[in-house]
């Protein structure tokens, strides 16, 4: 590890707001980053790992603590334990988009859906990365972390990371403390390894999204196709890093969509976009032979909470795409309702006063009060 001169927190994230930490440390490889962790740990400091900087909002004041960079990459090729999967381990500091380039290039099917996300590797499991109905979780295996009670390093299952949706065990909620402190050092993933060929798009989002209706739904198409039409999508509702396209400067979506009850769902308006989250369900029913009397209770019926659309939410309660408050510098997308973007030297209490703004509008309007995705440093909403 080494010990840098503090940079400004505005210029290592894409919501360009911070002021320099009291200390920084870069780890450039595993070894370096379990050091840092370890040292930071025994001299008692407030702290956190910092990838790409596209899930962070920091305040203004300098971070009393230190701030660690994750730039740790590689991927390295594993066997599969099942036919026609093959098993990737990837650094937490690798670029994500980077590995999801990788696997689009030698054929390997899960993650395309994710192409064009910001950030690092490492940081996509705490929050369960996701975009049109692909999540981490459908291909995570395990995770390589070392944990801040005991300094340990361990390999973890996927099924121990409390994975929902955007969350974690692992994830800073806003208002809250992780259940877990603990740091990824590297992700395995298991992925369909389809090669040259295409393969039929699965997941009414991502079908609707590649406009893949009717018969066209049926028909294979190559994951690089796949991965160019999520590109075009991101770019044109500047979800795709450009400095020179102030859209971008953004944390992506800076609220949730909302997850609500389907009666709470049953309350909004019927054109409000809504998506049925299945509920976690044993399909299996053992029974005791001994036990076994001739009867079989009927399964009970569960109804699925709803996703709904917080940029539906926001536009609907008033706030345009491009809105801005009075003499401020930060704005919503002029592309997309649900991304804060800083136009220019924007400082964090303005970024923040845009977005208590635009909760309590939603909230006034219809009842439900949005949740902020990025980790929020040393800011109060």
């Amino acid at each position: 590890m080494a010990e840098i001169t503090p940079i400004p927190l505005a210029q290592l994230t894409t919501l360009r707001t911070g002021a320099a930490p009291e200390r920084m440390l870069d780890a450039t490889s595993t070894p370096d980053l379990v050091d840092a962790l370890r040292d930071t740990w025994a001299r008692g400091d407030d702290w956190f790992v910092l990838g790409g900087g596209s899930n962070l909002f920091a305040g203004d004041e300098p971070f009393a603590g230190t701030v660690i960079r994750v730039l740790a990459s590689g991927i390295e090729r594993l066997p599969s334990p099942h036919q026609g999967r093959a098993r990737v381990r990837v650094q937490a500091g690798h670029d994500w988009d980077a590995l999801v380039a990788y696997t689009v290039e030698h054929g390997l099917a899960g993650i395309e859906a994710m192409s064009g996300i910001p950030g690092t590797v490492g940081a996509a499991p705490v929050q369960n990365v996701g975009a049109y109905g692909q999540e981490i979780q459908s291909t995570l295996v395990e995770v390589e972390l070392i944990d801040e009670s005991t300094g340990e390093v361990s390999t973890v299952p996927a099924s121990e990371l409390g994975l929902g949706f955007r969350t974690s065990v692992l994830k800073h909620h806003y208002g809250g403390v992780p259940l877990r402190r603990a740091v990824i050092l590297s992700v395995t993933l298991d992925l369909a390894d389809v090669g040259s060929a295409g393969r039929v798009v699965r997941g009414e989002q991502l079908r609707r999204a590649l406009g893949l209706i009717g018969a066209a739904a049926e028909e294979e198409v190559p994951l690089a196709w796949v991965r160019e039409q999520i590109l075009r999508i991101r770019a044109e509702k500047g979800m795709l890093l450009d400095p020179d396209d102030p859209d971008t400067s953004s944390a992506g979506s800076f609220f949730q969509n909302a997850i609500v009850p389907e009666p709470v769902a049953l309350q909004l308006p019927p054109e409000c976009p809504r998506w049925p989250v299945t509920p976690d369900l044993d399909a299996v029913t053992v029974i005791p032979l001994g036990a076994y009397d001739g009867f079989i209770a009927p399964t009970p019926t569960v109804r699925s909470d709803v996703k709904v659309s917080a940029a539906w939410l926001i536009e609907n309660a008033g706030i345009s795409k491009g809105f801005r408050l009075p003499r401020s510098r930060a704005g919503v997308s002029t592309k997309h309702a649900l991304a804060l973007t800083n136009r220019g030297g924007a400082t964090a209490a303005e970024l923040a006063e845009l977005a208590r703004f635009i909760q309590a509008r939603v909230q006034a309007e219809f009842g439900l009060l949005l949740q902020p995705e990025p980790v929020l440093i040393d800011v109060e909403l």
